[in-house]
């Protein structure tokens, strides 16, 4: 493994360059203040690393929801509160090995890139409809969301103005700046379905 220091954190990156752990300073939200501390996110899980008892290890199969974005990771356990982190967190980087070790209980609060994706305004933003990802991308701080169509439980439209994409994370409602098409809708519609392995 390599090291290398980049915006205040340390990073673990592979042979192949593509982000496998990294260590950033956080700090723990309280009722009324906080603490700071580092949190790690590799291959295993996450960890914080704060004073006294705040410390935490959570394998990622001990995670009801784990909640990243540039501005900072909520942590929601089994058995625990919800914890709140905040910081400068490398979520872009970091996502697509979480992507590839995390189910529906990843809310990937940014918006990445979808090559080939085509969109539509929305109110407060763009959402984007790609191969094998739907992203919606505003400037609101933790309010993006680049969804797997794993991640997604169902879409649906009351009209051509409106777009619905259910997660297990919760339901998002969307009011559309341009109609969109019910060719379109129709596609994307069957593309989900046959990506979730619902329709052949």
């Amino acid at each position: 493994m390599a090291y290398g220091k980049t915006a205040g954190c340390v990073i673990l990156a592979g042979v192949a360059a593509a982000l496998s752990a990294a260590q950033f300073p956080v700090r723990h939200e309280h009722l009324r203040q906080s603490c700071a501390g580092v949190m790690t996110i590799d291959e295993r899980g996450v960890s914080f690393a704060g004073p006294r008892e705040h410390n935490w290890t959570w394998p990622f199969q001990d995670l009801r929801q784990l909640k990243i974005s540039p501005e900072g990771v909520t942590v929601l356990t089994y058995d625990g509160p919800r914890r709140v982190f905040t910081g400068k967190v490398p979520a872009a980087e970091l996502y697509p090995m979480l992507r590839d070790q995390m189910d529906q209980r990843l809310v990937a609060a940014l918006a990445e890139e979808v090559p080939g994706a085509w969109s539509i305004p929305v109110g407060h933003g763009t959402i984007a409809f790609g191969a094998d990802a739907i992203v919606y991308s505003t400037k609101t701080p933790g309010e993006s969301r680049t969804w797997r169509y794993s991640d997604i439980d169902t879409i649906s439209s009351a009209g051509p103005f409106e777009l619905t994409v259910t997660t297990l994370e919760k339901t998002f409602h969307f009011q559309l700046k341009q109609p969109l098409a019910e060719r379109r809708y129709d596609e994307l519609w069957m593309q989900l379905q046959r990506k979730n392995g619902k329709i052949q």
